[in-house]
């Protein structure tokens, strides 16, 4: 069967589909947001073929996976293995890194371990091993008198009982021995567990250094080389009287350092992984960051004796402040000076605290104590608090953010060490490994190890640069990836896994890419359909629908107006149709709503320096739409959300708890009163999180029906309405209109709830009638039964206008936020700030709005977004549309390129001066020079 068919599918807002998609082909699935794509694509094809998957295992295997409920559809043939690329699951994890996410710091792990010669990482020497002779002269050179033992380690961090090794032991005469951090003797009956790891080391000989014991010390450290294969350890029991930094030593015949007389273990794996202890940095534990008090967010820039640290200062603080004044009065420091204007020596003894008891009173007493200094009287105040208010983060000082051990560091293999590779551009580190003279110096059996390890690197390298993501580094924290960018990478670690005959569903995989890679992006999903595979996009970008195979259009409209397929077919017939999609496409319909605005009044950002943006200064307009625009990975992230947005945050919305980027100016955002920032996260997590509770619009209806002559009879309040408590809602269900039934192997059942009948409320809230409508039967109507129905109230009216207006007249407003997408969540955010009063003076700021959405869609964003600026708002709006950016009034476009090739801004200006201007320096400027010559 080369077709996939669906028959009868109703899950969510499908009306009874009815469907053929070609298999082997690059398929787009297109339409309104909320018009059922997702469901169709993800909830119905997705996950029938997960659910059939999940089913052929046995009921063993199946209670320890993620169960999934048959979808609403008759039947489907022709299914094949799914897997589904959607956007949601970037890591959160701080171990997490490009690098690890692709596999690829897998393989460079084990290239390193097998093929990395070793150089010290105190001289930079390459490692070299030592003999018998001077492991012995090195033991000799400790200071007379110090206390050793000789250990010869025999198993290291192993699993079970070894009842043999200890026997053997006993019988060679060995006494004692050391085991799992302990001494024992071997005479005793030692039982280990054999499912924990075990470290054991026989005790040789314990031995005082001084000359009549030089010849016993040499016979022991040769009898401990011999039973341990060339290792022996050495404790110093009185390293700490001797004045010595270490109270442990290992030497090995096999790798040590002469100069430095430092003994390095042999390379493994695990040496290179910053998850491990035996990889990881000690200092910062593999994470690559170091948190310490932050200064300026304990001590304010004022005098002393005006609070400038809150910490010990103000109400409830009299201890510390009377501590803190004879503290002042101790080191003869002027309370009228900033902590600032204080020496070195002032300000260290305030931080660190003293050697010495300072004297002071408190409620009557006299006290007599040393001052602990503010880094421990912060920690004793916040306890187990959330610190994140006085800490920073700061790259670690011994591994330089790069995770492992000294000694690992310093490994390289052809001439460059682990950290350089993970810090290059993956399109550099690509280039490096392609070329074979890099590891023409390997001889022969180096070379049989390292060429199936470099095959899989070149690889993985390649396909992430074919995705258009050979700006980014393998050190990049994964936490730091925007959804596109993680959906990319694992559409190039399914390329590379090779697989045939599987149905790939991905959600949107050009969002974040600038024109220049989203032809790429395409050539990349042939590649994948090439090899033998159903790819089912679900996609609004216009040169992917223009090189699929095979299109569905979903429509006609959104929500319950939609779920029906509207066209199936080619490209060259959705030309020919008269669809929403094909108006669009063929540049019948256009989005131009372009203004011409002066640019007045700007905000200034000077000394950004910030990932790959050096010492940069900008301007950007006020009162405008602007657009920040620029090949993916060239800054325009780093400059609005992480610089401009913290500071706005703090300055106009008075925000706590933010991270800033330190040494940058901004000046100009006295001219506004608020800032509003529009991303496209979930608006609710639960199945009681809904439009209406979202936008505020319930607690005025709620109210509205506690104010009914009948409510006020029975004494209801506006909580009586409410499902989220006790009183008015159904109790058997807790207002939810459903109850989870668990079934053991099968996925767990919602079924209505047989109380309330799913209406959520009992008996009596639901005799409450407000025009003949129940409270339940309001959270079912939809936003524009809502809007008449509500005509008189102009609280309610006012708030469901602005959904109305944002295009949501669909949604019900009891949907469950769950089932919102991306799209919808993002505009009933922005319908919720919109129905506030405006004060004509707001910055918004928003990232990517045309995610998820549709032409039209983008048309109606456009358009309340153009009000909002003819309001005297100010609009930012980082953007990749050409569509949207034709529309702008300023443009900053960054880059050139991504990653160490952008961070610069290379042009500013109207639409058609970046058009005209900048066409041989700008990706921008020359894919708007054709969307221009189109519009014309």
């Amino acid at each position: 069967m080369d077709k996939i068919k669906i028959i009868g599918a109703r899950e969510n807002n499908l009306k009874n589909i009815n469907l053929e998609i070609p298999k082997n082909k690059l398929i787009v699935f297109t339409g309104l947001s909320g018009s059922g794509k997702s469901t169709l694509a993800f909830d119905t094809l997705y996950a029938e073929g997960q659910r059939r998957y999940i089913e052929s295992l046995s009921s063993y295997a199946r209670q320890f996976l993620q169960k999934t409920g048959k979808p609403e559809v008759d039947k489907i043939d022709g299914l094949t293995p799914a897997i589904a690329i959607d956007q949601k699951t970037t890591s959160k994890n701080p171990r997490s890194t490009v690098g690890t996410v692709t596999e690829i710091y897998d393989y460079l792990r084990l290239l390193y371990a097998r093929i990395g010669i070793q150089h010290c990482h105190l001289c930079g020497k390459q490692i070299t091993q030592m003999t018998p002779q001077d492991i012995i002269n090195e033991v000799l050179k400790l200071p007379e008198g110090a206390k050793i033992i000789i250990y010869a380690p025999i198993v290291k961090e192993k699993k079970g009982e070894f009842h043999d090794l200890i026997e053997k032991l006993r019988k060679e005469g060995i006494i004692r021995a050391y085991i799992d951090g302990v001494i024992v003797r071997l005479d005793e009956e030692i039982e280990l567990k054999k499912t924990k790891k075990h470290t054991i080391k026989a005790v040789i000989d314990r031995v005082i250094v001084k000359e009549e014991n030089k010849s016993r010390i040499a016979e022991a450290v040769e009898k401990a080389l011999n039973k341990s294969f060339g290792e022996v350890e050495i404790e110093i029991l009185n390293a700490k009287d001797l004045g010595l930094e270490r109270d442990f030593i290992h030497y090995s015949e096999h790798l040590a350092c002469f100069d430095c007389k430092i003994s390095f273990e042999e390379l493994e794996p695990v040496s290179f992984s910053f998850n491990s202890p035996k990889g990881a940095c000690p200092k910062c534990d593999g994470l690559g960051v170091t948190y310490t008090l932050d200064i300026e967010k304990v001590i304010k820039d004022k005098p002393l004796n005006k609070g400038a640290i809150p910490l010990i200062w103000g109400f409830n603080k009299k201890y510390y402040q009377e501590f803190f004044k004879a503290l002042c009065r101790e080191l003869d420091i002027d309370m009228n000076k900033s902590f600032f204007e204080l020496d070195d020596l002032q300000k260290r003894i305030i931080l660190n605290g003293t050697a010495y008891d300072i004297e002071f009173e408190y409620a009557k007493h006299k006290i007599s104590k040393r001052w602990p200094g503010l880094r421990q009287i912060a920690l004793d105040l916040y306890k187990d608090e959330d610190m994140s208010e006085i800490m920073s983060e700061s790259v670690c000082p011994s591994c330089k953010g790069f995770r492992l051990r000294p000694e690992s560091l310093a490994v390289k293999v052809a001439g460059k060490t682990i950290s350089e590779i993970i810090s290059m551009p993956i399109s550099d580190a690509y280039e490096f490994f392609k070329n074979e003279e890099n590891f023409s110096h390997l001889n022969e059996q180096e070379k049989r190890i390292a060429e199936p390890i470099l095959k899989e690197i070149r690889e993985r390298l390649f396909f992430l640069v074919d995705v258009g993501l050979g700006y980014l580094t393998l050190h990049r924290d994964a936490r730091t990836i925007s959804g596109g960018e993680s959906q990319r990478i694992r559409i190039a670690s399914q390329i590379g896994s090779g697989l045939t005959g599987v149905m790939y569903v991905l959600d949107e995989p050009s969002i974040g890419l600038h024109e220049r890679d989203t032809l790429k992006l395409i050539n990349t999903l042939k590649n994948l359909r090439d090899k033998g595979n159903t790819v089912i996009v679900v996609e609004h970008d216009r040169e992917t629908i223009l090189n699929a195979d095979h299109i569905v259009d979903i429509g006609p409209g959104a929500g319950k107006f939609g779920g029906e397929v509207i066209f199936s077919g080619n490209v060259d017939e959705l030309l020919k149709s008269d669809t929403e999609t094909a108006k669009y496409i063929k540049r019948e319909k256009d989005i131009n709503y372009a203004k011409v605005r002066p640019q007045n009044e700007w905000i200034e950002i000077k000394n950004v320096n910030i990932h790959n943006i050096k010492d940069l200064n900008v301007k950007i307009p006020l009162r405008n739409l602007v657009c920040v625009t620029g090949v993916s990975g060239s800054g325009k992230s780093s400059l609005i959300l992480q610089t401009l947005l913290p500071t706005a945050r703090e300055i106009l919305n008075h925000a706590h708890k933010i991270q800033k980027v330190k040494g940058v100016e901004i000046t100009g955002l006295k001219q506004l009163d608020k800032v509003i920032y529009l991303d496209q996260s979930p608006i609710g997590r639960t199945p009681r999180s809904n439009p209406a509770t979202y936008t505020g619009v319930f607690d005025d209806i709620r109210n509205l029906f506690a104010q009914t002559p009948e409510a006020q009879l029975r004494g209801y309040t506006p909580g009586r309405f409410s499902f989220n408590v006790k009183g008015g809602r159904c109790e058997v269900c807790k207002g939810e209109g459903q109850i989870k039934i668990e079934m053991h192997f099968l996925p767990d059942v919602m079924v209505t709830c047989e109380a309330c009948g799913g209406k959520r409320y009992n008996e009596q809230t639901l005799e409450i009638k407000y025009k003949g409508k129940s409270i339940a039967d309001v959270l079912e109507m939809s936003v524009d039964e809502a809007y008449e129905f509500f005509e008189k109230i102009p609280k309610i009216k006012q708030k469901l206008k602005t959904l109305k207006d944002v295009g949501l007249g669909y949604i019900t407003l009891g949907q469950n936020a769950t089932t919102l997408s991306g799209g919808e969540a993002q505009r009933i955010k922005l319908s919720k700030e919109l129905s506030r009063r405006d004060t004509g003076n707001t910055l918004y700021i928003l990232d990517e709005p045309t995610t998820g959405l549709h032409f039209a869609d983008i048309d109606r964003l456009v358009q309340v977004l153009q009000h909002l600026v003819d309001l005297g708002n100010s609009v930012i709006v980082i953007e990749h549309n050409l569509d949207f950016i034709k529309n702008a009034d300023y443009i900053i476009d960054m880059g050139p390129e991504g990653g160490s090739g952008g961070g610069k801004v290379i042009a500013t200006g109207n639409v058609k001066e970046i058009a005209k201007n900048y066409a041989d320096i700008s990706y921008t400027a020359k894919y708007l020079a054709q969307e221009l010559q189109h519009q014309a």
